[in-house]
C-alpha cells in the first residue's frame, strides 16, 4: 500500500500520543506528593533526596490517613481530582492511539473505532463531572466564588463539549463502518 500524507501524519501523531501517554503515567505517580507540596508551600528539594523516595513517600498509606484525618484536606481533594482526570486522560490517549493504529492499517472505518471514541467520550464526561464536583467543593470549602475563576470552572464546559464531539464522531464512525460492511457484502 502506498504511504500517503495521511499515513505519515498518523505515524507522527501516534508517536506523539505514545510520548504523551508515558509522560501522563509518570505525572500520575507524582501527583499526591506534588499536591502536598503545592498546598503546604514546601520546597521539593528538602522533601526527598530522590524522585523514587518522593514517589514512595507520596503514595504511603500513612501519609494519606494523616491527611484525611487532619485539618487541611485540600491536598487530598486536589490529589483525587488530578488522579481521576489523569487516569481519564490516559484512557483518552490510549483510545486515540488505537484509532491511529487502525488508520495506519488502512481500516479507519472499523466498528472498533466507534467504541474507542465512545470510551473517550465517557472519559471526557467524567473529567467534566469531576471538575464540577471540585468546583462545588471549592464553593463550600472556601465560602467564596473564587473557585469560579479557576481552571476547574473552565474544565466543566470544555470537557463536556469534547465528550459530545466524541459521541458524534463515534456515531459517524459506527455508521461509516456499517456502510462499508454493507458495500463489502454487495460486491
Amino acid at each position: 500500500m502506498e504511504k500517503t500524507g495521511v499515513h505519515r501524519l498518523a505515524r507522527v501523531l501516534r508517536v506523539l500520543v505514545i510520548i504523551t501517554f508515558v509522560c501522563n503515567i509518570i505525572a500520575l505517580l507524582l501527583v499526591p506528593g506534588l499536591a502536598v507540596l503545592y498546598v503546604s508551600g514546601a520546597d521539593i528539594s528538602r522533601v526527598a533526596d530522590s524522585i523514587l523516595e518522593f514517589v514512595t513517600l507520596s503514595w504511603h498509606p500513612v501519609v494519606w490517613m494523616l491527611a484525611v484525618s487532619g485539618e487541611s484536606q485540600d491536598w487530598v481533594v486536589l490529589s483525587l481530582f488530578l488522579l481521576s482526570c489523569g487516569a481519564c486522560t490516559a484512557v483518552i490517549l490510549w483510545q486515540g492511539k488505537r484509532v491511529l493504529d487502525t488508520i495506519l492499517l488502512g481500516e479507519p472505518f472499523a466498528k472498533g473505532n466507534a467504541a474507542n471514541l465512545k470510551r473517550a467520550a465517557v472519559c471526557c464526561f467524567l473529567i467534566s463531572g469531576a471538575a464540577l464536583v471540585r468546583l462545588i467543593w471549592g464553593f463550600t470549602y472556601y465560602r467564596s466564588i473564587g473557585p469560579l475563576f479557576t481552571y476547574n470552572a473552565l474544565f466543566v464546559p470544555v470537557f463536556f463539549m469534547a465528550g459530545l464531539l466524541f459521541q458524534v464522531m463515534s456515531a459517524l464512525f459506527r455508521q461509516a463502518a456499517e456502510l462499508k460492511e454493507d458495500q463489502d457484502l454487495t460486491i
